[in-house]
């Protein structure tokens, strides 16, 4: 194998036996496992400045190593003064070693950053064991200089699992090192 990132090797190596060994498990495969992450930016503000647009894309291109893709609006809404085919998002999907090198800055580069921070709630994850976590401010990423950015704008990280359950999804997580908190 190739330069294997942290997180990889990590499941590969104590996830699985200990997912194998609390769920019964007996083909690796059948193991739950990070499918991908998607991370998102909503675009309100660009309604009325057309500079942000440019500013989140850019921000995106930072953190994740990829390009984002616009998000357009299906329909007109009057009162949120968007029209159809606006553009109304940004979104980045990351899979394999992108996703795990940024899975692994989340968790240890990241989630400290965080002002505040006391873990992750449980009520973030789905019924299907999927992790959703919002952040306020941009600049928790190491990438983003506290100096070089003209407005500080929140995005949303999704991280989706093949966990068909909440239970099983959030003993993935909590194996894989993200700090949760206790229900």
């Amino acid at each position: 194998m190739k330069n294997e990132s942290r997180i990889k090797t990590k499941y590969t190596k104590e996830v699985i036996p200990e997912m194998k060994k609390i769920f019964g498990y007996e083909n690796n495969l059948a193991v739950p496992k990070i499918e991908k992450v998607v991370v998102t930016a909503g675009l309100s503000a660009s309604l009325n400045d057309a500079k942000f647009l440019d500013i989140v894309e850019d921000t995106l291109k930072k953190i994740t190593g990829q390009k984002p893709v616009k998000t357009l609006a299906k329909k007109s809404i009057s009162n949120f003064k968007i029209r159809k085919g606006m553009p109304v998002g940004l979104v980045v999907t990351l899979r394999g070693t992108r996703m795990y090198d940024f899975i692994d800055k989340l968790i240890n580069i990241t989630f400290p950053r965080v002002r505040d921070f006391r873990g992750i709630s449980q009520k973030f994850l789905d019924k299907d064991g999927n992790l959703s976590v919002g952040f306020r401010e941009d600049i928790s990423f190491p990438e983003i200089k506290s100096e070089e950015i003209e407005k500080i704008h929140g995005l949303q990280v999704t991280i989706k699992t093949t966990a068909h359950n909440k239970e099983k999804g959030l003993t993935l997580l909590k194996l894989m090192g993200f700090p949760m908190q206790e229900a």
